[in-house]
Parts: C-alpha cells; structure tokens; sequence
C-alpha cells in the first residue's frame, strides 16, 4: 500500500516511521513544503494547493489515484477539519482519510469547545471565558485570580500565547492577540466567530503531563502511553519521560469512550494538586508521539497492519522501556529545488482538479 502525509513539516521522523513500517511494501509520500527535510525523505514528495484553496481536496485525489495511494495521514491540526469534512469523497475514490469525524475534529481544535466537552464529561479543565467583560466580572466576584493565560481560541503551536497578571495587561493582550490571529494562518478558523476567537483561561500551575491516546479506526480503545513532559519548546514536548500512571491511563481510557476518535489523540495536562487539568487535545499524531516510539510503541505499524486487514499485534501497543526522551537538532543539507525523482511540482492552483473515479 503507499500512504500520503500531509503537512508533514519538519516530522522526518513520521516519515521514516511510516517508510519502516511498510517495509519496502509500499510507498511514503508527503506534502506540502519544499523546504522541509522530511519532504526530501519521503519516496516521493509533492507541492499541493494551500490547505484552504478550492482546489485542494479534488488535487489530493488526482494525486492519490494517479500514485495508487489508498491512505492519507494529515499531521497539521487545520488540515483535520477539511478532510474531516470530505471523508466521504476520499472514501468514493477508493481513499482512507487517518481523520476522526467532524465533530471531533472541531472539539480538539476549538479550545472553547474543548473546554465545553472536558467540563460536560466531567474532566477537570481551567475556568475559560471568550469575552474580557466576563474575565472581569469573575475576577469581581472571587472566582477568578490572576495570573491568567490568554490566546487564540482556535490556537496551535502556541503561537500567541500570554501570561496576564492585572487588568491593564489583559486589555492590551486581548488587542494584540487578535492582531497576531488575523495576520497569520490561525485566521482561516478564526473566522468562524470573530467577535469571539481569543479564549481566556485560569493558569493552572504544576507538573506537566501528556497522554498519547490511541484507538482503532472503528474508535474502540487500544491503548494510553503517559509521559511526564520535562521540557517543552514553542508548544511542543521537547524532553519527556515514559511513565506508570494509572490515573492517566484511565484517564486515556475515558477520553477515549467520551471523544470517539480515531487513531491518535495527543493529550497535554497539567497536575495541580491531586487533579489533572486538561490543556489541549489534538486529534493526530502530536509532539510527545516519538517518545513513545522511542520506548517500543509502534503505532504507524499498528494503523498500517489495520489498513491490510491485519490482526492487531497488541506487543507493538506496550511500552518495552521506560526512558526519558530528547529531541535533537540534525543539519542537513537541502535540496532546494527537489528536483531529483522523488518529487512532483503541481500545477498552478488556479486550474480546476476534476477527481477521477475509479
């Protein structure tokens, strides 16, 4: 079988996981920046339409029909939604979307629908609000105390994210914020509610955790890998340790039977106390994954033995070591131009891509 990773970003390491796990039997393809070294170690590499473009779900298809790819694996949490939505019309061409339904995928990239769902569930979340008038009203009555955390409601990669300590710096945050949404690519999804896209929170101080949460592609549970996070870097786990928790396991397992996602939820939290506040969720492959690989955990095996129709090989769901994990810089050279064979320019985006059916 060959599989496509969409924005694959810097994550050379999913690519070489996916490459492994085929094991000559198929092809890793990867999408969508020439300048990337993970798109250089792919089989095969191409250039799509932006994520938002018309063209982008029927340029997918062509691509995927025309390389006998029969899978999708999106690694970017604003490619999640679109393919979400168009599941159906990958499926009719023969194509698997690695994505869970729509619902899900908006309650893991809508922080304030993230908090609605954690609270309903009864998982612990901070106190949320979406406007300033109700931040300072809270803050009134007591219910509230500084220091607080504001950023994008549909955030990711941290981009944005303040530490507020009086009123006067959340006036002045709550501007700049919305300045920094609309002048990058957080604004796609923030346009959903303008008047709404900034999310503040209580600041929850302690611990760091985080749970990679894996289910079948059918949503039933398979697996929870807690890690104490040591260390983390622009919104991502940079150093962490694989541990035993049986609270986080449980955790994992009532996530997952509340959520109903599929394949992968990368879950961060923090422990206060004797509780476990749940930060964020992302329904894919997130940061804190390689430390779970690292450790014996196999899960682009595990999605590509399900994909044939395989049985589930539970050893390649358990933990054989318990280390402590880093992340570390590699420099290589660039191929700038990735003009060798393992890469596909496409066609300017203005043209029409009619999806072929088989």
């Amino acid at each position: 079988m060959n599989l496509l990773l969409t924005s694959v970003g810097r994550r050379a390491y999913m690519v070489s996981y996916f490459k492994k796990a085929l094991n000559g039997d198929g092809l890793v393809h990867a999408a969508n920046s020439e300048f990337t070294f993970a798109m250089q170690e792919a089989d095969r590499a191409v250039l799509t339409p932006l994520i938002y473009d018309e063209n982008y779900i029927g340029f997918l298809i062509n691509y995927c029909i025309v390389n006998k790819i029969n899978t999708i694996v999106p690694l970017f949490d604003i490619d999640l939604p679109i393919l979400s939505k168009n599941k159906e019309k990958l499926s009719e061409n023969g194509i698997t979307a690695i994505v869970s339904d729509t619902n899900v995928t908006e309650i893991c990239n809508d922080k304030w629908l993230t908090h609605i769902f954690l609270v309903k569930n009864g998982f612990d979340s901070p106190l949320s609000f979406l406007s300033i008038s109700d931040c300072k009203k809270a803050i009134e009555n007591k219910t509230l105390h500084f220091p607080l955390i504001i950023k994008p409601r549909w955030g990711m990669g941290s981009l944005s994210i303040y530490e507020v300590n009086n009123i006067p710096e959340l006036e002045v945050l709550y501007k700049k914020v919305r300045v920094e949404i609309f002048n990058s690519y957080l604004k796609f999804e923030s346009n959903h509610d303008q008047d709404n896209c900034i999310i503040i929170q209580q600041k929850i101080i302690g611990e760091e955790y985080g749970i990679d949460v894996f289910n079948d592609l059918d949503s039933n549970y398979l697996c929870s890998i807690p890690k104490r996070k040591k260390v983390m870097r622009a919104g991502e786990t940079d150093i962490a340790e694989i541990i035993r928790n049986p609270t986080l396991d449980e955790l994992g397992i009532k996530l997952s039977n509340d959520l109903k996602h599929i394949a992968n939820l990368d879950v961060d939290c923090i422990k206060q106390g004797n509780k476990y506040f749940i930060l964020d969720m992302n329904c894919r492959f997130g940061g804190q994954y390689p430390f779970a690989h690292l450790a014996g955990v196999n899960f682009p095996q595990v999605l590509i033995d399900i994909r044939l129709g395989l049985p589930i090989d539970t050893d390649l769901l358990s933990v054989k070591q318990y280390i402590t994990g880093t992340k570390n810089l590699n420099i290589a050279i660039l191929n700038h131009a990735l003009t060798d064979s393992n890469f596909d320019k496409i066609k300017p985006t203005n043209q029409k891509f009619i999806p072929i059916l088989p």
